[in-house]
């Protein structure tokens, strides 16, 4: 029947359509959209670009996605085009029973910016399913001199469709005995009550045969046929009558099995076995018979089942009492569910950011979720919180949504990462708790610069050797924020620039001399060492490096006076009263040997009684501009 509507071109059914422009997060008002049942797989809904006012390509470029409020993805979003099709075919009675409207709902989730756009699709109910009777054949045994107009209610035909699909009528085959009088519920369903329209004479005609039709309102329409056959029995002239027609009463949710619900009760005014009666239940759905139990002896209605309040909040229950004779009568029973709480918040995640910039502002959105529960009442509402040692906050948005927000400045070298745990709690009693842990990790940023392991640094070298030393500098960042590297910033030592003197490695912060540094030339300098992180921009820090030649004893003594290439020996002249420590000679060289001393010294007359107390050297660099360095004589 459906499969003909398939060949046309693909069409929007749209039900309703109710946009507004909001600066919120979620749109104000609902999209909806309507849908046949059993509608093939790949079958268009609706084209949420267009609805949306979007182009096609800002879904792709935004990460849309459809978010479904139902535990089975009944539709999908092509984000190229835009449209919203059916996944899997929809069985409105398998997913709504009863229900009407039928409604799936879900949402659009747009990212950069984050939107939210609430939609629902009605699921309009095709008449795929015919009236069906429990049983093809009813007993129905009346007594004869019945009165005139006697009514008997009959069993009512089950139709999973609904609304017009539904069952809309009940026809006997005229017969002169008895007509069918249609009643409606208050609910709006049919039922049909047999009319006695003349009386019945057992000797006469002992046994009747009736066809009863039941027919949907569908087109084409549907129907389903049970037989009654009606038993006529000798006189039983009192019917049993209920002590109420309606029983009231309110049964709380998970009540234990065999907790008594409610009892029923009728009288018969006849005697023996006319006197005696029995219940059972009439026109009642499988569903019910699954939770309730009734005792036919003694009226007694017990919990058979799981009650549950979330599935449904009531439930109505027709009652037959028959007496031994055949005669009956009816009651109802209602059954008024009471909530307890006894489900806990949900806590549904709808957007995470699992990371962040450690400098990310104050109010960025980090996670969107949605917090539910079905209970109702206090027992429904609910309120959500995190713990108190995070730098964030919750801001509550509509429909039970929340954001994640950064509250305060963030530090990743303090805290690189936090466990955030969202908690909702209802306020039933007793209140009921749920906790989902997100995990929010902190990206980098370059800020923090090198910073040395000393302030300053003083080394020492051996005069002819390389390797003068090592300094080294550590960054609290990360990844290529922590990568050090050296340089020496411009200087000289001496007349010369420090690029042709001294090499820094620039990974390791190894200091090299690239030449031989000579002690008798140089005694210490200075230079400053830059350690530069490798971020954009590049933070850096530098340090002083002083560096200390140590002499070596690389110079032979030098005899300044006569010269080295004179012929003529030379001739010193010590005065007899020169006292110790008089100064005789003075030679050059790194070092003064004694031996030479000792045997220059032997010359002075022995009757002067010389002991060296002190032998001094001249300056080793003659020449030099310091001409007082060279004169004054030092210790050796």
């Amino acid at each position: 029947m459906a499969g003909g509507m398939e060949t046309r071109p693909r069409k929007r059914q749209v039900l309703s359509f109710f946009l507004c422009l909001c600066v919120s997060l979620v749109a104000c008002e609902t999209i909806r959209y309507s849908v046949r049942e059993e509608k093939k797989s790949g079958s268009l809904v609706a084209n949420v670009a267009k609805d949306l006012k979007l182009d096609v390509g800002e879904l792709s470029g935004r990460s849309a996605r459809l978010v479904s409020k139902s535990t089975k993805q009944y539709f999908e979003l092509n984000t190229r085009s835009g449209d919203v099709i059916i996944k899997e075919k929809i069985d409105r009675e398998d997913l709504c029973g009863q229900s009407d409207p039928c409604l799936l709902q879900f949402e659009i989730v747009l990212e950069n910016p984050l939107q939210l756009y609430p939609m629902e699709v009605q699921i309009h109910d095709v008449n795929d399913n015919s009236p069906k009777f429990s049983q093809n054949e009813f007993p129905l045994e009346l007594p004869e001199h019945l009165p005139v107009n006697s009514r008997f209610p009959l069993e009512r035909a089950q139709d999973s469709d609904v609304g017009t699909n539904g069952i809309q009528s009940y026809a006997i085959l005229s017969n002169e005995h008895f007509s069918l009088d249609v009643q409606t519920r208050g609910d709006g369903s049919k039922y049909a009550e047999l009319v006695l329209e003349k009386q019945l004479d057992r000797e006469e005609q002992a046994q009747l045969m009736l066809i009863l039709t039941a027919a949907d309102g569908g087109l084409p329409q549907r129907t389903g046929t049970a037989q009654i056959r009606i038993n006529v029995l000798d006189s039983n002239d009192n019917f049993p009558q209920f002590s109420q027609s309606v029983y009231t009463v309110q049964l709380m949710e998970n009540s234990p099995q065999d907790t008594l619900v409610t009892k029923v009760e009728a009288s018969d005014l006849d005697q023996g076995p006319n006197a005696e009666i029995t219940y059972s239940f009439r026109q009642v759905p499988d569903r019910i018979l699954k939770l309730f139990k009734l005792n036919q002896f003694s009226g007694e209605i017990t919990v058979l089942g799981i009650i549950d309040y979330e599935e449904r909040s009531s439930y109505e229950m027709n009652i037959q009492a028959t007496d031994g004779g055949g005669l009956y009568a009816h009651c109802k029973v209602l059954v008024e569910i009471e909530d307890m709480n006894d489900n806990a918040p949900e806590v549904t995640l709808t957007s995470l950011s699992s990371t962040i910039p450690e400098d990310s502002s104050p109010e960025t959105v980090v996670a969107l979720f949605s917090v539910r529960d079905r209970d109702s009442g206090d027992n429904g509402r609910t309120v959500c919180s995190i713990q108190d040692n995070v730098p964030f906050a919750l801001k509550s948005t509509l429909k039970n949504y929340y954001e994640l927000v950064t509250q305060k400045p963030l530090d990743r070298e303090k805290v690189p990462e936090y466990n955030i745990s969202i908690t909702a709690t209802d306020r039933g009693t007793p209140r009921l708790t749920s906790v989902r842990i997100i995990r929010v990790q902190l990206s980098d940023i370059n800020d923090n610069p090198p910073v040395f392991n000393e302030s300053s640094y003083v080394m020492y070298l051996k005069e002819n050797n390389l390797l003068i030393g090592t300094v080294h500098a550590a960054d609290l960042d990360t990844e290529q924020n922590a990568k050090v590297t050296y340089s020496a910033l411009p200087g000289n030592i001496g007349d010369l620039p420090f690029s042709s003197s001294i090499s820094i490695n620039s990974e390791n912060g190894n200091v090299y001399a690239l030449q031989s540094l000579d002690y008798e030339q140089t005694r210490d300098f200075q230079v400053t060492v830059r350690a530069a992180d490798g971020g954009s921009p590049p933070l850096s820090s530098e340090v002083i490096v002083r560096v200390v030649i140590i002499d070596e004893n690389d110079n032979a003594p030098f005899i300044l006076y006569p010269l080295q290439n004179s012929s003529s020996p030379a001739n010193d002249l010590v005065p007899r009263s020169a006292e110790a420590g008089y100064l005789v000679k003075r030679l050059k060289g790194g070092s003064c040997g004694w031996r030479f001393w000792s045997e220059f010294l032997a010359f002075l007359p022995a009757a002067q009684g010389y002991r060296p107390r002190s032998l001094r050297c001249g300056s080793p660099n003659r020449g030099s501009k310091n001409q007082q360095a060279y004169n004054e004589p030092r210790l050796c």
